[in-house]
């Protein structure tokens, strides 16, 4: 059984049309890039997949019954997060999720103590938790907060645009710890991410969303100039060097330097 099922799913947002009759299933275990020009909805699907945003038509089931809030067995990583106080501990941050209405038990009794401490083991931020928040980079947050969505151990984990404003280096460790929680836990994965090549070492397919559609298939299938041509509604070409995939308007040369979206002038649109 998949473990998440888009049937015919129509969402809206502030009167927009953000998908149109989008049917796509996500497998249990999976590692999905999740992609698409900036606006074109990838925050809203997240939010719909837990059943924060109700489909204009169609069906979204996880697990086999129909996205609801507060459904238990998945866990979120918002793209715009509250700004906790720099004074508490990443302790502190983790065991707020424990409150929540996903688990549920007060974080000072044992077994919330082992759920904190399990969750942040998995993610090797054990000591890390032991510092103010002040303290810590851009990466150790990220993980921190990539602990807290593992809470109640769940079987998908959405994580919304993960890799904003962290530097390359921290970016690859935030895609290998999502990868590695992968092939440990058994879990499926949602990675939302402005840009393809940063992705590519972890992902079993891409989930393209733009333009009202969506395309979920094998980097080689949906990365290509026809598809994402229907996708941003303007002409689009593809090109592969070494280990590095480029998406360019068809009318701009290739840059001489790497990049990973659309070249426009004078700015670039990204992944």
């Amino acid at each position: 059984m998949s473990l998440v099922v888009f049937d015919r799913v129509t969402l809206d947002l502030a009167g927009r049309t953000i998908l149109s009759q989008a049917s796509f299933a996500i497998a249990p275990g999976e590692f999905v890039g999740l992609l698409g020009p900036n606006g074109a909805g990838k925050t809203t699907l997240m939010r719909a997949i837990l059943g924060l945003v109700r489909p204009r038509e169609g069906r979204i089931l996880v697990s086999g019954a129909p996205a609801a809030p507060g459904r238990g067995g998945i866990g979120y990583m918002p793209q715009l997060r509250a700004q906790p106080d720099p004074r508490s501990t990443g302790w502190d941050l983790v065991s707020g999720a424990v409150d929540g209405h996903r688990w549920g038990l007060p974080r000072r009794t044992a077994r919330a103590r082992e759920e904190v401490a399990w969750a942040l083991d998995m993610v090797d931020a054990t000591a890390i938790a032991r510092r103010p928040l002040g303290e810590l980079s851009g990466g150790e947050r990220q993980r921190l907060l990539l602990s807290q969505a593992l809470i109640g151990r769940p079987k998908l984990l959405l994580l919304d645009e993960p890799l904003i404003s962290l530097d390359p280096a921290h970016q690859r460790g935030t895609v290998d710890l999502a990868s590695r929680l992968r092939d440990e836990l058994g879990i499926a994965v949602l990675f939302s991410a402005h840009e393809l090549n940063p992705l590519l070492t972890a992902i079993d397919r891409v989930l393209y969303v733009g333009a009202g559609r969506a395309v979920l298939g094998a980097v080689d299938d949906v990365i290509t100039g026809p598809v994402l041509s229907k996708l941003y509604g303007a002409p689009i070409e593809v090109v592969r060097a070494g280990r590095r995939i480029f998406v360019v308007a068809a009318d701009v040369q290739p840059p001489s330097t790497a990049c990973d979206g659309p070249h426009q002038e004078p700015a670039r649109a990204r992944l």
